[in-house]
């Protein structure tokens, strides 16, 4: 049947019959169901007519003339409307909600979240979202080493850190040991490329080019420290893990700064703790 094999893409099909609820579209013996509200004006038998095909509330297949935010084989992110038993549900410019199972999410969502998605048809025929994108992402992107670009943040490893989706549809990763800070699946960041590999895809990081970033991880701890009272209490001696909770930073990253602030007389360390001069 061509016009289920089409579901999820935008096609341009034949009017074959008229009727006061819509026309039909196809052929005599396979066709789908434009309605009346979406149907062009002055649109006879015989007319070809460009549109999205997907499966109505009822699960029947239905037509329309909307442009749906995302079709198969796509890659796009989609704001969460609401949740429900099953999973949430996306809006993606059509009548019916976009259902994404929970099985599909990468992080559970809430409404007002954003999420990278592509479509699937499930195992009863409907379309659905998933969040699990990183086989559809590409791996042919513009950029080179040291360059600034732009993400969404569509799953979170602790075996190998955050997979970012540059420019919502190139492939791309921060190493766990490029992680700071407090982000979550559907925040957008910025980030340095730190190489491009053989197969395309690409190393990302947070964190500026080290000369550049000890100043930068200085001004902060300066900020922090007057935010806590003048003083950490711990020092350049701490272990990895307290100074990665406290700070954000990894142990050489913090040591490198705190040198910088001794340098230019902004601290002084005591045997208990780091303070504000």
């Amino acid at each position: 049947m061509i016009i289920e094999k089409n579901l999820g893409k935008r096609v341009s099909l034949m009017v074959v019959k008229k009727v006061d609820f819509g026309v039909y579209l196809g052929t005599s013996e396979d066709k789908v169901l434009l309605p009346a509200k979406q149907v062009p004006e002055g649109i006879e038998v015989g007319d070809p007519v460009e549109v999205f095909l997907y499966k109505d509330s009822r699960d029947r297949m239905i037509a329309t003339v909307r442009e749906p935010k995302i079709s198969l084989g796509q890659v796009k992110a989609l704001k969460v409307l609401d949740t429900g038993k099953i999973g949430a549900f996306l809006d993606w410019g059509l009548e019916k909600d976009l259902l994404l199972p929970f099985k599909e999410q990468t992080a559970r969502v809430k409404p007002g979240d954003e999420c990278l998605v592509s479509l699937y048809v499930d195992k009863s025929g409907r379309l659905c979202a998933t969040m699990k994108v990183y086989e559809k992402l590409q791996k042919d992107s513009p950029y080179k080493k040291d360059d600034k670009v732009q993400g969404i943040i569509y799953e979170i490893s602790d075996n190998f850190g955050w997979f970012v989706a540059v420019d919502d549809i190139y492939c791309g990763l921060i190493p766990k040991r490029e992680i700071y800070g407090n982000h979550k699946v559907g925040d957008r960041i910025e980030v340095r490329v730190t190489g491009v590999k053989p197969d395309g895809k690409l190393d990302l990081s947070l964190r500026e080019k080290a000369f550049l970033q000890m100043d930068l991880d200085a001004e902060r701890m300066l900020q922090d420290m007057e935010r806590r009272g003048g003083a950490y209490p711990f020092t350049d001696k701490a272990g990895a893990e307290l100074i990665k909770r406290e700070t954000g930073l990894s142990r050489n990253a913090f040591k490198r700064a705190v040198g910088r602030l001794l340098k230019a007389g902004k601290i002084v360390i005591t045997d208990t703790d780091i303070r504000l001069k």
